[in-house]
């Protein structure tokens, strides 16, 4: 039974075996030997799990179809977890199947930079008119440049047959 019918993580810990190192809350156990409470399903049938669904998601190994095309794979994680450093192993480890997308940028072009491989070099109208003509998949600003993943960049790498990998950091 459960002692609550909300659908936080205490909830799915209440209606499933207790697994080791997760104990009854024990102000909840006092709260439920007061009264007896009605079955969770009967307090609220639309949102509880039945025994026999599992409370969670199964997940298996995704195969793709070889007639669908290639998707896209985003890392989001915050500055200094990895996410950068995990894309470019992940790319390293197969280049023939990833690749990441090209950004662009307003930043000037550096002398042993060329444009189309690091960046792609805009002005600063141009990228905010592909920022109002929703043509960005992302964006932000730093040091007062902009840099974004626009969504024809994705698809020059689906297009050539690649998974295409790119990291996102919140802000």
């Amino acid at each position: 039974q459960c002692v609550a019918c909300t659908q936080g993580v205490f909830w799915v810990l209440m209606c499933l075996p207790l697994p080791a190192g997760f104990r009854r809350s024990m102000r909840l156990s006092r709260r439920k030997s007061r009264a007896p409470q009605p079955p969770c399903s009967a307090r609220c049938p639309g949102s509880c799990y039945s025994t026999l669904a599992a409370p969670y998601e199964e997940v298996v190994r995704y195969q793709r179809h070889p007639a669908d095309r290639n998707r896209l794979i985003i890392l989001v994680g915050p500055a200094g977890v990895g996410v950068n450093e995990l894309r470019r192993r992940l790319i390293a480890s197969n280049p023939r199947e990833f690749r990441s997308a090209v950004p662009h940028t307003t930043r000037v072009q550096k002398s042993y930079e060329m444009n189309g491989r690091e960046y792609h070099y805009v002005s600063k109208e141009t990228f905010e008119n592909m920022v109002y003509s929703h043509r960005m998949l992302e964006y932000g600003e730093y040091k007062g440049y902009l840099y974004g993943t626009s969504i024809d960049a994705v698809r020059t790498v689906l297009d050539e047959g690649k998974i295409c990998v790119i990291d996102l950091e919140p802000q």
